[in-house]
């Protein structure tokens, strides 16, 4: 039967399936729907059974089928597809249908930025075209609005050929409807299954055989430092802290060690199952942080135990049982002086210096074995040995250790300072004392001397002798000097001096003390500027510096002296000595002598303590500490560097004066003060008229010193009462109020000199009053510091000097000893 509409019926049923079609043209049964006649010719009534056999068996199929002419025209359909494509071709009514349709949303999770971008339903049209037009076959799926609604169609297209070289085309279209809606809840079923993953408190993984990395959760990959795109496709044992991946099979637990992206470990609690995955084993990790300590919890959304273990003042340290580290913080490596890259998977005994590895060895034992209580010790690092840490061990559950390292640097350079200082202290007040002694001893050495002299004139054969003797004594006096600029006990008179010229000054003498054969070496820096130094005291520290250095260079050398100027923006530690931050004129003196061993040099500024050798009293031993009082005394700073065969370097550091300070500041000269010490003025001549006349107390607890000075005085007509204590000469001041002059040594029994002094100024307001001692005026005015009303006279003195000071104070009171009514000094 023919219809109409270009389907052909044959026996009650219409013509659509494939295998109906192949049944019949295989049969010689031609269908031609442009004429409008059927032609059909069935070879045996056997086939002609099967084909309606074949049609029966599809007559109620769900799925819509329909042959299509080369022209588009349909040539059969099924009753499925008269009802989904009624009076059309599939291909008009699917474009008809699909114009208002909505995108189409595949099988894709959105989220996945790597997908493919989801198809249009007008992009799955263009492809059915695209089959058509090409003769392939084609497979799409389309939304389409039915009569209950939106539905979903599995449309597929493929070339049929008619035997007899007609060209057609078969289509077909299957609701997918429920199985759209049922791939939509399992799509959103497993999306919220990812998201409850990935928000879960524990890390999850999952592997495959190979050990690389399937999939990884939110949690962990936070944990690690990454993002689970990063690590998706990763080998696990890259993850790992010690690379490899346990050799493990089914179920398991047990801890791991991770490694963050930050090269920091982080160890965790493993639960490990295995499942089968299309035949191919797969393994599924579970990890829970197990934070034992804060050392050891990895970065994760709350790192405050991170910071504080990184950020401890303190030096931490965890360890294996086996000492090696684990972990260390920030204060450690500064401590150690290594980053923490190369100290993990190293021993902490290895750190330590050859002496200390013992002690930080038993120290870990012992904690190890829980042998006492925690005892600690102190160590020293082998890359930093200046550094110093008080060391001590804790033990934690699970065998580890963690150490704690206390920074006793700064207290140990405290120390030793305090050490020095008090070494230096304890040699000053030696050098002081002894400096003072000698001088008892060397005044009444010159004074007899001159006693002699009045005696002995140049003619006679004694004046030789007794001239050698007050030679000798005045060499002594020189050195005894030197003691006392060690002891910071020698006055200064320090004015603004520029340090480039005066040692420009100096050279010409420095070359004369160096000889020959050491050639000097001037180097000045730009802008050195100017201190305030004592210019006579730098000039004798940098003589005693070059003769030290020519001592050293006895086969000839080089002597540099150079200059710079140095911002010190923070302290500077040399030593035990601090130099504090400012702007420091610096001189260095190097030669290139024998240098000095390593064991002296802590002993180099000691007096009487020398290095030189080859005779007996090759050198006193008071150079360099006459150098280091001086300059101590300036408020400066003395180093020395040395190596045996390779020279000596010694480096000052004196305070710079600001640029814009006055240069107009005025220059203490011994002119300006008749009565200074007679150390600073120029002795009188011996033709000088050094009588007078008054009545003197001379106070003076040495016998030598005190018989010396009044047989001089009374020499020179004067009226002389001796005293050998302050509370003998109060009893002697009350009973001769005619007194005119009081001589008092500074150091006696009792009533000291400064205790008299005042004491007499009190009552006696008009009295002159000299003080004597053996040591410098600023030590001897110690107690007396704030009165300008006494003069001073340093011992040794000479006869002469004595005299001369005696005679220029009585001439200031106009009657040259008239009484003690006398009014102050003039």
């Amino acid at each position: 039967m023919l219809f109409a509409d270009g389907f052909v019926a044959l026996n009650g049923i219409i013509l659509t399936l494939p295998e109906a079609l192949t049944a019949a043209f295989g049969s010689g049964v031609a269908l031609a729907a442009g004429g409008g006649y059927l032609y059909a010719r069935l070879r045996t009534r056997t086939l002609q059974r099967k084909a309606t056999l074949a049609l029966a068996l599809t007559a109620q199929d769900d799925t819509a089928r329909a042959i299509t002419g080369s022209d588009g025209s349909v040539l059969a359909a099924n009753a499925a597809a008269l009802q989904r494509w009624p009076n059309a071709s599939p291909l008009t009514y699917l474009e008809h249908l699909t114009q208002t349709t909505a995108p189409l949303t595949a099988d894709l999770d959105d989220s996945d930025e790597t997908g493919p971008v989801p198809e249009t339903a007008a992009d799955a049209l263009a492809r059915l075209l695209a089959a058509v037009h090409s003769g392939t076959t084609e497979k799409v799926e389309l939304p389409v609005q039915g009569e209950s609604g939106a539905e979903w169609l599995l449309v597929e297209t493929r070339p049929t050929d008619g035997g007899d070289g007609a060209a057609g085309r078969l289509w077909t279209a299957t609701d997918i409807s429920a199985r759209r809606i049922i791939d939509d809840i399992l799509r959103q079923e497993r999306d919220d299954l990812a998201e409850f993953l990935y928000l879960l408190p524990v890390g999850v993984y999952s592997a495959d055989s190979g050990g690389r990395l399937r999939s990884v959760n939110q949690r962990f990959s936070e944990w690690l430092g990454y993002t689970p795109k990063d690590l998706t496709g990763q080998p696990l044992s890259a993850l790992l802290n010690d690379g490899e991946v346990p050799d493990i099979e089914g179920a398991w637990r047990g801890e791991l060690s991770f490694v963050d992206s930050h090269g920091r470990p982080f160890p965790a609690l493993v639960f490990q199952t295995t499942y089968d995955d299309g035949g191919e084993t797969l393994t599924r990790s579970v990890v829970v942080r197990e934070a034992l300590s804060p050392a050891q919890s990895a970065p994760a959304e709350d790192h405050r135990y991170r910071s504080l273990f990184d950020n401890a003042p303190v030096g931490l340290c965890v360890l294996d049982p086996d000492g090696v580290i684990t972990d260390c913080n920030t204060a450690f490596e500064a401590l150690c002086g290594h980053s923490r890259a190369d100290l993990i998977d190293g021993t902490l005994t290895d750190l330590l210096t050859e002496e200390d590895r013992a002690d930080g060895q038993e120290l870990f034992d012992k904690t190890l074995m829980e042998q006492g209580p925690p005892a600690q010790r102190e160590v020293r690092f082998a890359a930093n040995p200046d550094n110093a840490a008080m060391l001590r061990f804790h033990l934690l559950e699970g065998d580890a250790v963690v150490a704690y390292l206390i920074d006793t640097t700064a207290q140990r350079n405290l120390e030793a300072q305090f050490a020095q200082a008090q070494k230096m202290q304890a040699m000053g007040q030696l050098a002081g004392g002894v400096a003072h002694d000698f001088n008892n001893l060397l005044t009444a050495m010159i004074g007899y001397c001159d006693l002699l002299l009045q005696r002995h004139g140049a003619g006679d054969p004694s004046f030789a002798d007794i001239m050698q003797v007050k030679q000798n004594a005045n060499r002594a006096a020189n050195l005894v000097r030197q003691l006392l600029a060690f002891s910071r006990k020698q006055p200064l008179k320090p004015r603004r001096l520029t340090v480039t010229d005066a040692l420009s000054e100096l050279s010409h003498l420095l070359r004369r003390l160096l000889g020959e054969s050491v050639r000097l070496d001037l180097r000045h820096g730009r802008d050195v500027g100017n201190v305030r130094v004592d210019p006579g005291q730098f000039d004798q520290v940098i003589i005693n510096l070059a003769v030290n250095a020519r001592d050293a260079m006895s086969g000839g050398g080089c002597l540099t002296i150079s200059t710079r100027q140095e911002q010190l923006e923070t302290p500077l530690e040399r030593g035990a000595e601090v130099i504090p931050p400012g702007p420091y004129a610096v001189i260095t003196v190097t030669d290139t002598g024998v240098g000095i061993p390593r064991e002296n040099l802590g002993r180099i500024f000691e007096p009487f303590f020398s290095t030189k050798t080859g005779s007996i009293g090759a050198g006193t031993g008071l150079g360099l500490s006459t150098v280091y009082g001086i300059i101590r005394q300036t408020g400066g700073f003395i180093f020395v560097d040395s190596r045996l065969n390779d020279g000596t370097t010694f480096t000052i550091y004196l305070p710079r004066l600001d640029d814009m300070a006055d240069a107009s500041e005025p220059v203490v000269r011994a002119t300006d003060d008749p009565v200074l010490t007679a150390a600073l003025v120029p002795p009188p001549s011996d033709s000088a008229d050094l009588t007078g006349g008054g009545t003197i107390l001379l106070v003076e607890d040495e016998d030598p010193v005190r018989v010396f000075a009044a047989r001089a005085l009374r020499n020179k007509g004067y009226t002389v009462t001796e005293a050998r204590t302050g509370e003998q000469a109060l009893d002697l001041l009350a009973e001769n109020p005619a007194i005119d002059l009081l001589i008092t040594d500074m150091v006696m029994p009792g009533i000291d000199g400064a205790t008299l002094a005042r004491t007499v100024r009190a009552d006696r307001p008009g009295l002159q009053v000299i003080l004597i001692s053996g040591y410098s005026e600023e030590a001897a005015r110690g107690e007396i510091a704030d009165s300008t009303d006494f003069h001073f006279l340093p011992k040794p003195f000479s006869l002469t000097q004595l005299a001369a000071r005696v005679k220029a104070l009585l001439a200031q009171n106009g009657s040259g000893g008239s009484g003690g009514s006398s009014g102050g000094e003039g």
